[in-house]
């Protein structure tokens, strides 16, 4: 995605919006079918009622941040009970994560600032 059309995306996160964090530990086990399962999620993800957004970044030491955008509490939900996302959350916590933690925020101010 580039800045400009980040920009443009973020600037739609109205007051209520819902900011799901996942916060994850990676193990390092099995890299190819995490890239993979992580790539086919966010598609999915994309194609949900209510998605926004998503920002994924990954250390070098396998820790991640993942926050995914919704526009309200019941598409967040929805996604979080989706069977193909319940169904790689399980290789998960089965494979790639050692630890993590999710936190579910409303969004009650959203700005942008931008370099010129």
């Amino acid at each position: 995605m580039t800045n400009q059309s980040y920009a443009n995306v973020m600037a739609r996160l109205s007051s209520g919006s819902i900011s799901v964090i996942f916060v994850a530990q990676r193990t390092g086990l099995d890299a190819d079918g995490y890239a993979r399962a992580a790539t086919m999620m966010g598609e999915l993800a994309a194609q949900q009622h209510g998605y926004v957004a998503i920002d994924s970044v990954r250390g070098s030491d396998g820790l991640g941040i993942t926050i995914s955008y919704w526009t309200d509490e019941a598409s967040a939900k929805a996604w979080r009970d989706h069977p193909e996302h319940s169904a790689i959350r399980d290789a998960g916590r089965d494979l790639w994560y050692s630890e993590y933690s999710l936190h579910v925020a409303k969004v009650t101010r959203s700005y942008d600032w931008k370099k010129a």
